[in-house]
């Protein structure tokens, strides 16, 4: 089955996809695209579904950069595959022709960035606590050390869990509250003490406050659309024991 990256509108480079599940080799739980080594599924079969997403690009494995990531706010430049393992943080970013940056994500937010202009793209791991301790706004000071300006910085937040799926206790709420009390505008109240927590408008909201000149969201929902999305949440409220991971890859 083909692969079917979504584009975004906002972000000029054909060069880039936030990748669903559809197509790949990978079967079971994980059938179709799962693109995660750190799951439980077949390597082999999530190295054949990264090099399939790397042939998008005319790359191959190598070329498909990502790292290992730890919900930090630590974000990386990139100039070419890693000598050794991959380091530990949650963004990185380019100029160097030739490479692709390749975000695994399975309900929090991947974050594609590009400075046409400058040459310059990023691409960024996003849950709640990232957001939260800087993770974007340390991945576009790493783009303006290349050469970017933020305001020349469009941003795209691909697939992840919208505010109807991302149901939270009230510790959650507090937790924000704590760090801002503007954060409470991002919740809903939902049944009981629950809340509804807004991960894509939050995200984007940070990339707006921090000075990139555009900020999206492509619109799609992981927990909602299994034929499309893998999703951490949707797992655990199957009893499923793991989950596929979709990548989201960008290059100059």
């Amino acid at each position: 089955m083909v692969l079917q990256p979504i584009h975004a509108d906002n972000l000029t480079t054909g060069r880039h996809g936030f990748f669903t599940r559809i197509g790949g080799v990978s079967t079971g739980i994980y059938a179709g695209l799962n693109c995660g080594l750190g799951s439980d599924d077949d390597k082999d079969s999530v190295r054949k579904n990264r090099l399939l997403a790397a042939k998008m690009f005319g790359l191959d494995n190598n070329n498909l950069v990502s790292v290992h990531q730890v919900h930090s706010a630590d974000a990386t430049v990139v100039t070419g595959p890693w000598a050794g393992d991959p380091p530990k943080c949650d963004a990185m970013v380019t100029s160097t022709p030739g490479v692709a940056l390749g975000i695994l994500t399975a309900d929090c937010a991947p974050v594609l960035f590009e400075d046409r202009s400058a040459g310059v793209v990023a691409a960024a791991h996003s849950g709640w606590r990232g957001a939260v301790s800087g993770i974007l706004e340390a991945t576009l000071d790493k783009m303006v050390t290349l050469g970017a300006q933020r305001d020349g910085i469009a941003a795209c937040v691909g697939p992840c869990i919208s505010q109807r799926a991302y149901e939270v206790g009230p510790e959650f709420v507090e937790e924000f509250a704590d760090t801002d009390p503007a954060f409470t505008q991002y919740f809903a109240q939902g049944e009981g003490d629950r809340a509804l927590f807004d991960l894509p408008r939050f995200v984007m909201d940070r990339l707006r406050a921090a000075g990139v000149a555009e900020a999206a969201w492509t619109g799609h929902c992981t927990y909602s659309d299994p034929q499309r999305f893998f999703s951490y949440r949707r797992s655990c409220h199957n009893s499923e024991p793991d989950y596929g991971r979709l990548i989201s890859v960008i290059a100059v």
